[in-house]
C-alpha cells in the first residue's frame, strides 16, 4: 500500500474533533485525580478515558462504558489478587488466567477481554502506588466516568458524520443509475460492468452510515448540544432503511441490465426511466437537510412507479426486457419508503399486472 499525503490529511482532518475530545477529557481526569485527590502517578485515569473513547466510528455512551467498566473490572480484579497471592510469576499467570476467563464470561466480545486482561497485567506489573490498595482502581472510574461527560459536552458530531456516510451511499447509488441509463442506451457493456463492481462493495457505506445515526442518536440523548436534532436523526434512520434496501435491489437490477444488453439491443425508454429515478433520488439525498425536497421526491417517484408496468411498452411478452421493469418495481417500493411513505401505501402505487 502507498503512503498518501492527501489521504493522511483527509485523515487527520476527519480525526480532529476525536483528537481535541481525547486530549480534552485525558487532560481533565487527569488534572482531577492528581490536583484534587492527590494521587502522583493516576496513569489509569488517563489510559481509561483515553481508551473509552477511541477513534472508532461507533461513540455511543453504551460502548465508552463498555470499555471503561472492562478496563476498570480487570485493575480491580488484579489488585484484588495482588492482595490475596501477592506477586511472582506463577501468580501473574493466575492473575490472567483468571481475568480473561471472567471477562469471556461477562460478555462475548473479544476486545473486552484482552481490555480486561491488559488493564490487569499493567495493574500486576507496575509498582504499587502510594495511597492503599485501589487508588488505581478509583483512577480507572475517574477515567470512565470523565470519557461519558466529555461525550456529552463535547461530542464529535456525530451528526455530520452520519451526514457525510449518507452523501458517500447516494453518491454510488446515483453513478450506478447514471452508468446503467450510459448502458441501456448506448449498449455498453463495459459501463455496466463497472457499475455492477461498484454497487456490490456498497454494503459497507450503508453499515457505515447505520453505526453513525446509532452513535448519533445514542449521544443526542445525553448532549444537551444534540438534543434538538433527535427528531432529524430518527427521521434519517427511515431514509437510511429504505436506502439500504433499495440499494440491495439495485445491485439485482445492476445484474439484470448487465446480461440484458449483451443482446446488442439499445433501449431509450428503459434510459428515460433510469434517468427519471436518478433525478428523484437526488431530490432524496436532499431531503437530509430538508422535508420540502423529501415530498417532491415522494411524488417523482409515485409518477415513476405507475410507470412499471411491462404493458405499458409493448413488451409484456418479452422476458428479457420485462424482468428488467419487474425489479425495478421493489426498487421504487423501497424509495417510496425511504422518503416517507409507509410500505402498505408505496405498495398500492404500484401499477397492476
Amino acid at each position: 500500500m502507498r503512503w498518501s499525503l492527501n489521504d493522511s490529511t483527509r485523515r487527520v482532518i476527519e480525526s480532529a474533533p476525536a483528537i481535541i475530545q481525547i486530549v480534552l477529557a485525558a487532560t481533565a481526569s487527569f488534572a482531577f485525580t492528581n490536583l484534587v485527590l492527590g494521587h502522583s502517578n493516576p496513569i489509569f485515569s488517563v489510559t481509561v478515558a483515553i481508551t473509552a473513547l477511541g477513534f472508532t466510528r461507533d461513540a455511543r455512551p453504551r460502548r465508552i462504558l463498555s470499555t471503561a467498566i472492562g478496563m476498570v473490572t480487570g485493575i480491580v480484579l488484579s489488585e484484588l489478587l495482588l492482595l490475596l497471592i501477592g506477586q511472582g510469576l506463577w501468580q501473574m499467570s493466575i492473575v490472567l488466567l483468571i481475568a480473561l476467563t471472567a471477562a469471556r464470561f461477562i460478555t462475548g466480545s473479544a476486545a473486552f477481554a484482552l481490555t480486561v486482561g491488559i488493564q490487569a497485567m499493567l495493574v500486576y506489573i507496575m509498582p504499587a502506588p502510594e495511597g492503599g490498595a485501589f487508588v488505581r482502581s478509583l483512577d480507572g472510574v475517574i477515567g470512565g466516568f470523565t470519557a461519558l461527560i466529555f461525550t456529552a459536552i463535547i461530542p464529535r458530531d456525530p451528526r455530520g458524520l452520519a451526514n457525510k456516510d449518507a452523501t458517500k451511499l447516494f453518491n454510488i447509488f446515483l453513478d450506478s443509475l447514471e452508468a446503467l441509463k450510459l448502458a441501456v442506451r448506448n449498449v455498453d457493456v463495459a459501463i455496466v460492468d463497472e457499475a455492477l463492481t461498484r454497487v456490490r462493495r456498497s454494503q459497507p457505506l450503508v453499515d457505515n452510515w447505520r453505526m453513525s445515526l446509532d452513535s448519533a442518536i445514542a449521544i443526542s440523548r445525553i448532549s444537551p448540544f444534540l438534543r434538538k436534532y433527535q427528531d432529524e436523526l430518527s427521521g434519517q434512520v427511515r431514509l437510511m432503511r429504505g436506502m439500504d434496501l433499495a440499494t440491495r435491489n439495485l445491485r439485482v437490477v445492476v445484474r439484470r441490465v448487465d446480461f440484458l444488453v449483451r443482446d446488442g439491443v439499445s433501449r431509450p425508454y428503459l434510459a428515460d426511466l433510469f434517468e427519471q429515478i436518478s433525478s428523484a433520488t437526488q431530490l432524496l439525498s436532499m431531503g437530509l437537510e430538508s422535508a420540502e425536497r423529501l415530498r417532491e421526491a415522494q411524488e417523482q417517484f409515485v409518477e415513476i412507479i405507475h410507470q412499471l408496468d411491462p404493458k405499458k411498452f409493448g413488451i409484456a411478452d418479452q422476458i428479457r426486457e420485462a424482468s428488467v421493469l419487474l425489479l425495478l418495481r421493489p426498487l421504487l417500493v423501497d424509495l417510496l419508503c425511504a422518503s416517507g411513505m409507509s410500505e402498505d401505501d408505496a405498495r398500492a402505487e404500484l401499477p397492476a399486472i
